[in-house]
């Protein structure tokens, strides 16, 4: 077999990037989700010889150039077993002190779940969180996410849901631990992240079964459900989602997200002129958003014609922003 070509990335120092529209932006930027450690992990292994060797070097580096600033991010833990670190990560931000040392004044934020899963018994459960990574979710584990419930810088349990697109586990059984998991987030008050794909119709019978109407949910991958709150990610039926709820509701409901390090915005390169026309950048990341919110503007414009009120960045940033305060109270 032909060993595969190693894709052209741009310059290391071309990672840190800032929106550069001639008009100032002031809302700053809210990432309701995105995996910090596995967007460090593909920047180690996108440039091995950076001196950047640990991750709050590498989010002070990342994220001091943008404009507009970086607020907050909420930051994802999906994995089984629990990667201990989400705790460091988790007790570097408790004060005000250590934000602003840490993460250079960051708002940093966490959820924790799982999903995708081969099998269950009565205690114990495999989960194929990575593309190769298959271990283990027992009672231990479970009670290691509830542990993590307590935390005062966890804001939601997940993401958690189904999916049959691979479909790694059998249906039923990933039925099974979705409940299971849903039950604990709502006896303990938390916002739930859905991961929903190709399994619309079973995701939003479960949840209008087990979750209160008024409970927040946020589903993801595919934002179609008519539960809770929709969230921008790259799917092709996104549009039409957009122009829905503009045309039955006054108030856009939409999170900004970038699940970085996955799904760099498809409009980033046509700003980027710096860039070598030939490289790629070899990840996303929370100084993104800007481009995801302009993309959003685009299509929202599009399907707002009677409004006098024009849509731009700011605009839905600032409604991310109002969004991401009232699903996770941050």
């Amino acid at each position: 077999m032909p060993k595969r070509k190693q894709p052209a990335y741009v310059q290391e120092s071309s990672c840190p990037i800032t929106y550069p529209r001639s008009v100032e932006i002031s809302t700053p930027i809210i990432d309701t989700h995105t995996h910090l450690l596995s967007t460090f992990q593909k920047f180690r292994q996108s440039y091995p010889n950076s001196a950047i060797d640990d991750i709050f070097s590498f989010v002070r580096w990342l994220y001091k150039p943008s404009n507009p600033k970086v607020e907050a991010i909420v930051d994802v833990w999906c994995e089984a077993p629990v990667i201990s670190l989400w705790r460091e990560l988790a007790d570097s931000a408790l004060s005000e002190d250590d934000r602003q040392q840490k993460w250079d004044g960051i708002d940093y934020w966490f959820v924790m779940g799982g999903h995708r899963y081969r099998s269950m018994s009565s205690h114990l459960l495999i989960a194929d969180i990575g593309r190769h990574n298959a271990k283990s979710y027992n009672d231990e584990v479970e009670h290691e996410i509830l542990r993590a419930m307590d935390h005062p810088r966890c804001v939601g349990w997940g993401e958690i849901g189904l999916d049959y697109h691979y479909d790694l586990s059998p249906r039923e059984i990933q039925r099974q631990v979705f409940t299971r998991q849903l039950r604990h987030a709502i006896r303990l008050k938390k916002p739930l992240t859905i991961h929903t794909r190709e399994a619309e119709p079973d995701t939003e019978a479960i949840l209008k079964a087990e979750v209160p109407q008024d409970h927040p949910v946020r589903p993801i991958l595919n934002p179609t459900l008519s539960t809770g709150v929709v969230t921008y990610a790259t799917n092709t039926n996104t549009p039409d989602v957009i122009r829905n709820f503009i045309k039955s509701s006054s108030r856009l409901r939409i999170l900004l997200e970038t699940d970085a390090p996955y799904m760099i915005p498809s409009n980033i390169y046509r700003d980027l002129s710096t860039l070598v026309s030939s490289a790629k950048l070899p990840l996303s990341h929370t100084a993104m958003i800007p481009w995801t919110a302009e993309w959003v503007a685009k299509v929202a414009q599009e399907g707002d014609q009677t409004s006098a009120e024009v849509w731009n960045v700011e605009r839905v940033l600032e409604l991310g922003k109002c969004n991401a305060k009232a699903v996770y109270d941050i």
